[in-house]
């Protein structure tokens, strides 16, 4: 089909293709709603224990050794649903009150060897920063609730970034199903009704048609 063919059915069958643009451009309009704006806040924390003063190869090895555990042991720690509890309770005492439950679903972390990180990420820009010192307060000074063999050690995770609020872009969910899509789907779904209705069409409209059909033109009666 020449692409003269194709803007003549378009020309002729454009209104097919405009409804269901003007539907969907009217759902939109009607029902759309930004997508909310997410932000991220992302800490680094080094583990570690202070050596047992035990013989030279043993603070040489054994500490470091230590410090890839705790690293580990803290990064699944800030996972799971005491913790979130226990970051409630501290935002609870500034007046904050988050649920637990969301606080742990907004808390994800890593760990390479004596380091781990936090990843938080919240839809308020300013709250996410007093989650993020909860979250260091309680990694920090409660390590010993969590691992009793650490009670010895003054120091068990040291935060090494300071808390920044990072805006994240919409989620490719929010990006798929975006207005543009929708009416880019519509016109798609237009399209296919005018060449469905071009080919449904018994009418004929030029010569070449007839032709197409093996039926000899002889002459054109020209419009008036």
């Amino acid at each position: 089909m020449e692409l003269r063919q194709i803007a003549k059915i378009l020309l002729r069958w454009w209104w097919l293709v405009a409804i269901p643009v003007l539907v969907v451009g009217a759902a939109i309009g009607t029902t759309y709603r930004a997508p909310t704006i997410s932000y991220q806040v992302v800490m680094q924390f080094a583990a570690g224990t202070e050596p047992a003063n035990l013989s030279e190869d043993y603070d040489r090895y054994y500490p470091w050794l230590a410090s890839e555990y705790i690293a580990n042991g803290l990064a699944d720690i800030a996972k799971t649903g005491v913790f979130a509890d226990a970051v409630a309770t501290r935002l609870g005492e500034k007046g904050i009150a988050v649920p637990a439950q969301a606080i742990q679903g907004a808390l994800a972390s890593d760990n390479t060897q004596s380091v781990f990180v936090i990843y938080i990420t919240w839809p308020d820009a300013s709250q996410i920063i007093e989650i993020a010192e909860a979250v260091t307060e309680e990694l920090v000074e409660n390590g010993a609730f969590y691992f009793p063999q650490l009670k010895s050690s003054s120091v068990a995770a040291r935060r090494l970034d300071t808390p920044t609020a990072t805006p994240l872009p919409p989620s490719l969910r929010a990006q798929l199903t975006g207005p543009a899509l929708k009416l880019l789907l519509a016109a798609g779904v237009g399209l296919g009704l005018a060449f469905l209705a071009h080919y449904l069409d018994p009418t004929i409209h030029s010569g070449s048609e007839l032709e197409a059909k093996g039926i000899q033109v002889l002459s054109n009666i020209p419009p008036k």
